[in-house]
Order: structure tokens, then C-alpha cells, then sequence
């Protein structure tokens, strides 16, 4: 048996190859002498001062603020025109809304006129809420006036004048009748959701018989004035403050006998505040009224105005019947 041995072939290394033409890179901004090329590798030294030479980036300003909320619709899967006619469409609706407002809305109550009555302050609502309480010791009790830029005369707002009515107190009132109406019911354990839907429409229909008691008997006596409206609504909503008084009454357990003096000096304090202030209404006291009003219709007008007052003691014994 024999054996055969092979050498192995021998190693072919490649042979490198340069091309003939190198191309030179194009210039950038950043390095305007263009790249610099080496046929080998650079010394260290040059190595060391390429990486640490610094080239500060080129000096971008700072954007406008205004323009920084512009949502990214490309990420809700929106583009650009899709987006532009939503925000176009959307535009053109609340246009729109606002449009029909004003035309359907704005001759009865104008938005000015709500923003006037809105017009408060935490100093306001305080001796206000003071005043509702405490009637008895206020002078005077006439509204004040202004003189607008083009010559007019006009109320001065609530913040400025504690004897003009607002909004903001008795819109809360409501608010917190509705809600203490429903902690007494659920503190004798009848307490359900309609309660909320019943205690709202019950005040509700109140203050809208009140007002047009009011607006009627005005109408009848032949009474002249502007913004009345806002005015008798918000006199008719003070009423709620002496009616949460007495349902804190209720709450606290004191007894009948206490309850019932809270709700008769309630309905007196609200009695009282509602005849002084619709006094500069039916009655009020401007030159230009006092030849036009003669003495029966004078007296007509007092009488509607006592009428009023102790036609509190019912609105006020119906909203406590919770």
C-alpha cells in the first residue's frame, strides 16, 4: 500500500489596483475648498486637527411664535389640503352659528347687554349679596349713570354700581338651589335624578311667572324704559338667596320654629330689595318722567309695586316645597 502526498497550491494574493482618474467631490457650503483628498493616510497630527476642528452650523432665526401651533395633520393621516378645507369648513360654520344668533337672538336680548350684566367683581358680589340680606339700612338706592363717547347716557355696570342688577348672583343661586334641593332629598333618603330635572324646572317656571307678572303690569301701566328685560329677569333671580338661606335652615335640624323665622325674615329682606329697586323702574325718577306720570297713575304704580312684594312670600313658599 502506498501512500501519495499532494503540496498544496500555492497563494495567489491579489494584486491591488488604482484607478487611473480619481474624481474630485463636489464643494460644499460647509467647506467651500472642497474635500481634501490623500493618496494615504493622513499623519496623526493632521488626523487630531480634523477632528477637533469645530464649524459652527450656519445661523438660523429664531421662528415666529405665532406661527409655532400649527397642527400636524400629516400625522393624523390628513394633507395639506385635506386640512385647509376642514379648517375652512369649520370657519365658515361657526360664521354661520354666530350669523343666526345675531339675527334670531340679538333683538331680544343683545349680547352687549349680557356682557354688561356679567360685568362684575368679587367686591361686587360680596356687599351685593349683603345687600340682599340686609336691606334695611342701604341709601340710596337709585342707579347710577354714565356718558359714553358719543354723547349718550348709559347704566353703569355692576362692578361699578352695587344698585345695578347682574346676572352672575342669581344664575348661581339657581345653581345652588338646584343642588342643595337635591343633598336634602337625599339626606331623607328620596333622593333620585329627576329631582335635579324638577327642582330646575320649578325655579325656572318661578322666575318666568315672576317676570311676566312684572313685564305685564308694566305694560298696563304704561311704563317706558330700555333693557327692561335683563333688568326684571335678574331682579326676579335675587329671590334665591333668601330661599338657599332657609334650606340651610332645614338641613341644620333647628326646628320649625327657627325655620319658619328664616323664611319670614327671608321673605321680607327679598320683599324689601324687590320694592326699592323696581321703584326706579315703574317709577323712576329722571325729570323727563316726573310731568308724564300724573298722581292716579302714580298711585296705580305704587300699588303694583306693593303687589309685587308680597306676591314674594309665594314664589319663594313654592321653591323651598322640595
Amino acid at each position: 500500500m502506498s501512500y501519495y502526498s499532494r503540496s498544496p497550491p500555492p497563494l495567489q494574493h491579489p494584486v491591488p489596483t488604482h484607478p487611473a482618474f480619481i474624481p474630485e467631490p463636489p464643494s460644499t457650503p460647509a467647506s467651500p475648498q472642497g474635500y481634501q483628498r490623500f493618496a494615504s493616510s493622513p499623519p496623526p497630527t493632521q488626523q487630531y486637527a480634523a477632528r477637533t476642528q469645530y464649524n459652527p452650523p450656519p445661523f438660523q432665526p429664531i421662528p415666529n411664535p405665532q406661527h409655532q401651533h400649527i397642527p400636524d395633520f400629516a400625522a393624523w393621516g390628513m394633507n395639506d389640503s385635506t386640512a385647509q378645507f376642514g379648517m375652512h369648513l369649520g370657519q365658515t360654520a361657526v360664521a354661520a352659528g354666530q350669523d343666526y344668533v345675531q339675527k334670531n337672538f340679538a333683538g331680544m336680548i343683545p349680547v352687549t347687554m349680557l356682557k354688561h350684566h356679567f360685568n362684575v367683581s368679587n367686591s361686587y358680589v360680596m356687599h351685593k349679596l349683603q345687600l340682599v340680606v340686609f336691606p334695611w339700612r342701604h341709601k340710596p338706592w337709585t342707579r347710577k349713570v354714565r356718558r359714553t363717547e358719543a354723547g349718550h347716557t348709559e347704566w353703569q355696570p355692576p362692578r361699578d354700581d352695587i344698585n345695578s342688577p347682574d346676572l352672575y348672583i342669581p344664575l348661581m343661586a339657581l345653581v345652588t338651589y338646584i343642588l342643595i334641593a337635591a343633598l336634602q332629598t337625599g339626606l331623607q333618603e328620596r333622593f333620585h335624578p329627576q329631582i335635579l330635572g324638577t327642582s330646575a324646572t320649578r325655579a325656572l317656571l318661578v322666575v318666568l311667572l315672576d317676570f311676566l307678572f312684572v313685564q305685564c303690569g308694566c305694560y298696563l301701566l304704561n311704563v317706558q324704559g330700555t333693557g327692561q328685560v335683563v333688568d326684571l329677569i335678574a331682579y326676579s333671580g335675587y329671590k334665591f338667596v333668601g330661599v338657599i338661606l332657609t334650606l340651610f335652615a332645614g338641613l341644620l335640624n333647628l326646628g320649625t320654629t327657627i325655620y319658619t323665622l328664616v323664611f319670614l325674615y327671608a321673605f321680607a329682606a327679598n320683599a324689601l330689595f324687590v320694592l326699592r329697586s323696581l321703584r326706579s323702574v315703574v317709577l323712576p325718577d329722571s325729570p323727563a318722567n316726573v310731568g308724564t306720570v300724573n298722581p292716579a297713575s302714580r298711585k296705580r304704580r305704587i300699588t303694583f309695586l306693593f303687589l309685587e312684594a308680597v306676591l314674594q312670600v309665594v314664589y319663594m313658599g313654592i321653591l323651598v316645597r322640595v
